[in-house]
């Protein structure tokens, strides 16, 4: 895709923003009917003719006329009637001024409240997809709004606020959408979704006031009554008014904010002075509402956040991000303060179109994640992985080696030794399968791979390393953080949020084999002479020292080894070998013992042997690759 396009579709306001493929800029809000934030109205003329925005809202002779229908898209089915025609009529002023050019490569993101489940947002991309929009993708407004403040240079959050706790509150003009990200994972709430409280209950409130102090509020009423179009404009203008008097309530607590409307319904216009200043505006947070059950925003407002807070089982959020024009008012970011006090509460410089810039934004980082999937599929699919591992192998082989030889030594063959001293075994020639199933037994046990689990985990750093001259273009071609791919960060498990023991992905006990070498190997080596590696060097004692010649003088050499393996001899002549002699001799015989293990493997190696293990260790690091290049994304909505 070359052209990404925001649709921010309100109840009371929309908004368009599009964002190229190679723009390295915030998206760019598109003007539709002269406005960047336009109404979200429609209205069918006598002739057909299509209108939608402010024009829609007066125009005077129409056939159909629709204004606030997005709230009622979960409860009235005729409202998909009116998103169609509404979409459509947006769709065609971008065609006409030239935004938007029919085939070529693009798409549309629309966001919906995050409480709308899978088949709902399905059922909505549907309508405008029959309204003729190119392809298009239904997100969470809390994930544009997120994505819009990572992506916000005003802000300079940055990508961090993805490992944080943040709650996103977008205050619409008839709905609060509460979301809590976590690690970048949107968390269900009880609040989440849709609150019915926005922005449009003070405008109503600013408007009953403007009536009640207006010169003759009986005719203006009676007007609303029988134009409710110009009730609707009149409205929209309080929203205005109402907006900018919060964008800047230092200034005009001192200055008058007053604006004449002129109501050319009948033949005599009506006036229509709206005011805002500080009593009006307390009134506008502390008025008691019928929409809202007899009680104010604030009281709402202040309900819900609590709700939120007592529904967040894990880390209470540290950063509150707020959306749409409301969020502008200073009392709404003092509340949010009250429940959260360890929150750090922003909003963006244009808080009222931070969802449509982060809808295009998603787009484009939707995109740039399938190019950087795809050529992590591209490695993985290549023979890279297996050539890197396939040439490190051999140094598993010495890491494996170093790592098991002292430990079998210390733990399995001096104690079985020590056990033919004290005459648990009978001959040394026992010696043979006793020592083979102690070696076995202690190599597949919790702590032999647990040693052979760390061996790998050291190895497969320098294999990252390697791995690292292939995978470092790739972050750079994608913006992607270099850790994003390092396998190294994988294993210390530092700001990854994969949780799986290095043991448990990379099979060790499926590498019984390996295992299974190391001792045929060691025993072959310490129980070649049944234990005459350890002892029969050096042996010092007279008694042991008499038998031994006796047997010479008597047997000759070749015999003399045969019968000295069935001797039961004496305890009392077997404890004439000191523990220590048989320490210092194990020490001695290790460089030794490791360097035959070396050559045999190295000799016994074969072509399958190392084709398996080499393919099993690339298979394992490719599914970490495909793990970490997905936490790479921002899976919200």
């Amino acid at each position: 895709m070359e052209r990404f396009y925001g649709f921010d579709l309100g109840d009371a306001e929309s908004a368009v923003t599009l964002l190229e493929k190679h723009d390295q800029e915030v998206p760019k809000v598109l003007t539709v009917q002269e406005a960047k934030s336009f109404i979200t109205a429609y209205a069918m003329r006598r002739d057909g003719q299509l209108l939608i925005g402010e024009g829609a809202c007066y125009e005077p002779d129409v056939l159909v006329r629709q204004l606030r229908f997005k709230s009622r898209f979960l409860t009235d089915s005729s409202v998909r009637a009116d998103i169609k025609s509404f979409a459509a009529g947006v769709l065609g002023e971008l065609i006409m001024n030239g935004d938007l050019v029919r085939g070529d490569d693009q798409c549309f993101y629309v966001g919906c409240p995050a409480g709308w489940d899978k088949a709902v947002r399905e059922e909505y991309r549907e309508i405008f997809e029959s309204a003729g929009y190119p392809p298009l993708k239904v997100v969470s407004e809390s994930r544009a709004a997120l994505v819009s403040a990572c992506q916000s240079r005003h802000l300079q959050v940055g990508y961090d606020i993805l490992s944080r706790p943040v709650l996103v509150v977008d205050i619409g003009s008839s709905t609060t959408d509460f979301a809590y990200i976590m690690s970048g994972h949107e968390v269900e709430l009880k609040t989440g979704g849709e609150v019915s409280l926005g922005g449009g209950i003070m405008d109503e409130i600013l408007l009953e006031e403007a009536v009640d102090a207006s010169f003759d509020p009986v005719r203006i009423r009676r007007i609303f009554e029988e134009a409710p179009a110009w009730r609707t404009y009149c409205e929209f203008a309080a929203r205005r008014l109402k907006e900018k008097y919060f964008a800047d309530e230092e200034y005009w607590q001192k200055e008058p904010l007053t604006q004449t409307i002129t109501i050319r319904a009948q033949l005599i216009p009506a006036k229509l002075k709206l005011s805002m200043n500080p009593e009006i505006a307390d009134k506008l947070l502390e008025k008691k509402a019928e929409r809202l059950g007899g009680r104010s925003f604030r009281e709402v407002f202040m309900d819900s956040l609590r709700q939120v807070r007592d529904s967040i089982t894990e880390k209470q959020p540290e950063l509150i991000f707020m959306t749409g024009g409301v969020s502008r008012l200073r009392a709404i970011r003092l509340w949010c303060r009250e429940i959260f006090p360890d929150a750090v509460v922003i909003c963006g410089s244009e808080p009222e179109f931070s969802v449509a810039k982060g809808l295009a934004s998603c787009g484009k980082i939707d995109e740039e994640l399938r190019e950087f999937k795809a050529d992590i599929a591209a490695l993985i699919e290549s023979t890279t992985v297996e050539d890197i591992v396939e040439e490190h192998i051999d140094a598993l082989y010495h890491s494996t080696v170093d790592a098991m030889v002292d430990p079998i030594l210390e733990k399995v063959a001096l104690p079985v030794i020590d056990r033919w001293r004290e005459g648990g075994v009978d001959r040394l020639a026992d010696i043979d399968g006793i020592m083979e199933q102690e070696i076995d037994a202690y190599l597949h046990s919790e702590e032999g791979r647990g040693m052979l689990s760390r061996t790998v985990a050291g190895w497969l750093k320098t294999v990252s390393y390697s791995l690292e001259e292939d995978t470092m273009p790739i972050c750079v071609r994608h913006n992607v953080p270099y850790s994003a791919l390092s396998l190294n960060s994988y294993l210390s498990l530092s700001d990854i949020d994969i949780r799986v023991e290095t043991k448990d992905l990379f099979a060790v006990e499926e590498m019984t084999w390996l295992i299974d070498a190391i001792v045929s190997v060691v025993v072959g080596l310490l129980c070649g002479g049944s234990g005459v590696a350890l002892i029969a060097s050096g042996i010092q004692g007279i008694v042991i020292g008499f038998i031994v010649s006796a047997l010479v003088l008597a047997l000759g050499k070749d015999q003399m080894q045969g019968a000295f393996l069935k001797m039961n001899i004496p305890k009392p002549a077997r404890k004439l070998m000191p523990k220590s002699y048989l320490k210092s001799r194990a020490d001695r015989i290790s460089a030794e013992v490791k360097k035959s293990l070396y050559e045999k493997l190295e000799k016994e190696k074969n072509a399958e042997i190392t084709e398996r293990l080499v393919r099993e260790i690339s298979e394992q690091i490719e599914l970490c690759l495909t793990k970490m290049a997905e936490v790479v994304e921002i899976p919200l909505g």
